[in-house]
């Protein structure tokens, strides 16, 4: 009974955001009680591996970020190439408002962030942290309205949360690179031609795939550009279809495979790795510190703003239409939801004040704008939305 209740579990839709929530939760309490010596010792014990005179030391916390959040990007990349090939992405009249949207929602949120710390250049590096949107959350939070959300405004959510990630993925390459190492860089680009033959001949036995994609991680990790990076771009050569059964997607079958393993694993990790925030000695001056407020601001402010003005823009113009069964009260809820930025922010947040600082800790500030987001977009969607049953289905497990 017990194992039947555990599988009903995680096929909801909101299991994943759940789950992640408590890992979060578990972090903080551990971290303000007895038990935050041993937090920090798990986050910075040393992980070393080594082969001869080469080795790879780093503290648990840099594993889970640079090791285990490649897979999580890796997972990111099958599913935004599933999407261009076959999915949401595959026509354009459908992908121009998602598109809109998501754009519109990145520039206000930095606009937000960037207007609270002006006057304060050590502090513009966070500007992208309110940019990103948790789509493991929001679409959990949308799960508990039930059979009375129409498929039109899930499919809205979940492609404005692939747009995000594109966004974030470019963020992070452009902004957040560290000083660059054009040898090892050079190393990583050998590992793209063998990537591209493999795909050319229709290898699609993963493994040769993930032996060149490790090396490639560590070539990248070398190099300055963020190592998760290349679990993106290992992504775009795994084959969507196997030419001699056409039947047989070994990208779908692959990402099937690590859904649940990054969903119930990867991410609680690194959620619990990266919200044990400790409130000793916090004040008024740390919790409306220009660095979370401003975050805070731009997730719940900025984010709303952002999508419902492109939205409007898009409209006017007559660029797109409304999409049958939403109305712009369900687009508004649906632009909340889109506040709720809490892994890529604080995996953003991380890389922008990886040393911290003692004037403030910014994910004060994911967690307050998040939550504030989540409670009103579903309150704004449980009091516009009708008691209606959907009549077609839309498959969101993969997303």
């Amino acid at each position: 009974m017990a194992v039947k209740r555990f599988k009903a579990f995680l096929e909801l839709e909101a299991s994943g955001g759940i789950v992640l929530a408590l890992a979060a939760i578990v972090a903080m309490i551990i971290a303000n009680s007895p038990l935050s010596t041993w937090y920090e010792s798990f986050i910075h014990a040393p992980v070393a591996i080594q082969i001869g005179s080469f080795a790879i030391a780093k503290d648990a916390h840099h594993w889970i970020n640079d090791g285990l959040m490649a897979i999580f990007f890796f997972l990111v990349g099958l599913e935004l190439k599933r999407e261009v090939l076959i999915g949401e992405l595959s026509n354009v009249k459908q992908i121009i408002l998602p598109a809109g949207a998501a754009i519109g929602g990145m520039i206000f949120p930095a606009i937000v962030y960037m207007a609270f710390n002006y006057d304060e250049p050590e502090f513009w590096a966070g500007w992208a942290i309110p940019a990103a949107t948790d789509i493991a959350f929001a679409l959990g939070i949308l799960s508990l309205l039930g059979s009375r959300v129409p498929n039109s405004l899930k499919v809205f959510l979940v492609s404005i949360a692939i747009f995000d990630d594109i966004g974030a993925i470019l963020i992070i390459a452009l902004f957040y690179t560290n000083e660059l190492s054009l040898s090892s860089l050079a190393f990583a680009a050998l590992c793209l031609p063998v990537l591209y033959l493999l795909n050319r001949r229709n290898v699609t036995t993963i493994t040769p795939y993930i032996l060149v994609g490790v090396i490639m991680w560590i070539a990248v990790l070398k190099s300055g550009i963020h190592a998760t990076l290349a679990g993106v771009v290992l992504a775009l050569f795994i084959p969507m279809f196997d030419r001699t059964d056409p039947e047989h997607s070994p990208l779908e079958e692959l990402e099937h495979d690590l859904q649940n393993t990054v969903s119930f694993g990867i991410l609680p990790i690194f959620a619990f790795a990266n919200s044990g925030i400790s409130l000793e000695g916090a004040g008024f001056a740390e919790l409306f510190h220009s660095v979370p407020l401003g975050i805070a601001a731009g997730l719940f402010v900025g984010k709303q703003i952002g999508v419902m003005l492109a939205c409007w823009l898009i409209f006017k113009l007559g660029i797109s239409k409304m999409p049958s069964g939403m109305n712009f009260q369900q687009i508004y809820g649906a632009a909340l939801l889109c506040g709720v930025g809490f892994t890529m922010s604080l995996f953003i947040g991380g890389l922008a004040f990886g040393g911290g600082s003692p004037l403030f800790d910014e994910r004060l500030g994911i967690i307050m704008g998040s939550i504030v987001s989540g409670v009103a977009g579903y309150l704004m969607l449980k009091a516009t939305l009708k008691d209606n049953v959907s009549s077609t289905s839309v498959d969101l497990t993969r997303h």
